[in-house]
Order: C-alpha cells, then structure tokens, then sequence
C-alpha cells in the first residue's frame, strides 16, 4: 500500500467512532504500557490488574470516542479506575500552605523525557505518585488533575514538586552508590 493510500484510509478513519475490536487492538498493542500506567499510578500489582480490566470493560461499551482517541480514551479510563480504588488525598492541612514554597519546581529536571527510576516513583506517597504520573508522564494539566484528583490547583502544584524533589533526591543517591 502507498503511503497516499495509507493516509487517505487514516484520514477516512478520523471520523469514525472506536469499535469493540479497535479497544481490542488498542489493549493488545499497548496492555505493556497501559499496566505499566496502572502499576505506576496505584503502586500495587493486583490494584493494577483490577484497573487495567476495568479499563478494557468500560471501553469495551465506549461507542462515542473517536477512533483516533482509542489509546487516550484507554488511559483515561485506567487512571480514573485507579483514582476509584485507592482515593489518594493530599496530606497536608490548609494551614501549611503558607510554608510552602514553589520556587524549586522551576529547578527540577525535565521528565517528559520518559527518564526517570520507577523505583523512586513507586516509593512515592499516594497522592505526589499520582499527580507526577499523571501530570508529568501523561502530561495532564494542573488543571485536569486537580478535577480528577478532587483537589485545588495548588495541591497539585506542591505534589508534584515534592515529588520532583523527591525523585531527583533518589537518583542522585542511586547514582553515588559504588559499583
């Protein structure tokens, strides 16, 4: 097939609806990523599992997403799976707020990358595991993830530079460990 043809079929595609067999092929191609977001998300390997057929169940029904967003539409429903089963909360009272101080967040490294020690992220607390998996791997906006996390903005914020703190901490002490 040309690669003209190959785009028009694409093209042709963009408008349909995702069938039972796209989410098949998505969950197929993708259950190595699609898990390793569960088990990053809720740090528990059965949790994960549990997410993950959730997941395929619930778009297995989904007839309204376009095919183009099948694997979005995947992801979307494991982390929303995973946010159910283990309801992870911030754990600082409001009136810590005022202690806190955002301007390291500017200092941390650039994890879009994908580089980062899943070790350290699953060490992480419920709550900064989430907001770093879903804000900084998925790249969910501080907005997206304080509506699906149930919490303000700035919880989000602070979350996700203790977590950034965090893991820069645990891969700088991985990294003087001697051979």
């Amino acid at each position: 097939m040309t690669r003209l043809q190959n785009n028009q079929i694409r093209r042709g595609n963009a408008n349909r609806y995702a069938t039972v067999d796209d989410f098949c092929r998505v969950f197929s191609e993708e259950l190595d990523s699609l898990y390793q977001l569960s088990f990053l998300t809720i740090g528990d390997h059965d949790k994960a599992e549990r997410c993950v057929l959730a997941g395929l169940e619930d778009c297995w029904r989904a007839n309204h997403v376009f095919w183009d967003w099948a694997l979005s539409w995947a992801k979307c429903t494991i982390i929303r799976h995973a946010v159910r089963e283990l309801r992870p909360r911030p754990y600082r009272d409001s009136s810590s707020w005022d202690e806190l101080d955002l301007r390291y967040s500017e200092k941390l490294p650039n994890f879009r990358g994908g580089h980062f020690n899943a070790e350290a992220v699953l060490a992480l607390e419920d709550f900064e595991r989430f907001v770093f998996v879903i804000s900084v791997l998925e790249r969910y906006s501080d907005h997206e993830c304080a509506v699906l996390l149930g919490c303000s903005l700035l919880e989000v914020r602070e979350a996700r530079t203790q977590a950034g703190m965090h893991i820069v901490g645990h891969s700088a002490f991985a990294s003087c460990q001697p051979c």
